[in-house]
């Protein structure tokens, strides 16, 4: 178990310097969304690397831990999905403030959950209230109508993948939290194999395809 703490900080690791030193040779409207990602990618190694050592000394890594990681994390990447529709089009601000204020809600629940502050079965429901709206935007709401009338191609592809992996990462995390503190019986090696696949699927991955974006897209902007 403590392997895949390793590994995942050294991906993490990678992940931060690819996009570090690729985003100058990127069109400069997508520099911004890359070395966002590269954000995202450094700070989760920090605090996998800090989640290593409490691992090795304790066998076991709370949820608090690696909720002050998402706590920045998250907002970034709503920061991701703003950027990648402003590449598309005109996008309002209100998007953007809803987007936020459901991924603070969401990461809000989880930490007083985990940490007793509020009851863990409160928690719970309350957590997981922000996905589904986050994901009615990227399916139904304002997103899902930018994106259909773009009609730039490698955004859309772009786009796509990203509410993908939104829909599926954000999914682990629920699961994680319900094993966790109602589920009873579960391991904690188990657990925490369960967020670092999480964590590696909407951080790495979900920056890989901003990054596979940016280098279609024909702008001609680009800096050698």
């Amino acid at each position: 178990m403590g392997v895949s703490f390793w590994l995942i900080t050294l991906a993490m690791i990678g992940a931060a310097a690819l996009f570090f030193l690729e985003r100058r040779r990127l069109p400069t409207n997508w520099q911004a969304h890359v070395t966002v990602a590269g954000v995202v990618a450094l700070i989760s190694a920090i605090n996998y690397h800090f989640l290593t050592g409490i691992w090795v000394s304790a066998g076991n890594v709370s949820t608090v831990y690696r909720v002050v990681d998402w706590q920045l994390t998250v907002p970034l990447k709503v920061i991701s999905y703003h950027l990648v529709l402003t590449a598309m089009a005109a996008v309002s601000a209100a998007l953007f403030c809803r987007l936020l204020v459901s991924s603070a809600i969401m990461i809000a629940a989880a930490y007083l959950g985990a940490a007793n502050y509020l009851s863990p079965t409160l928690g719970f429901l309350v957590s997981p209230a922000g996905g589904p709206y986050i994901l009615g935007e990227l399916y139904l709401g304002e997103a899902s109508k930018i994106n259909a009338n773009s009609g730039k191609e490698w955004a859309q592809s772009a786009f796509i993948a990203i509410r993908l992996i939104v829909t599926v990462g954000w999914a682990i995390y629920p699961l994680g939290y319900f094993m966790e503190h109602l589920g009873g019986g579960v391991d904690s090696g188990s657990i925490n194999l369960i967020y670092n696949l999480a964590d590696f699927l909407n951080k790495i991955a979900f920056g890989l395809v901003i990054y596979r974006a940016a280098v279609r897209d024909p702008a001609p902007e680009r800096r050698g």
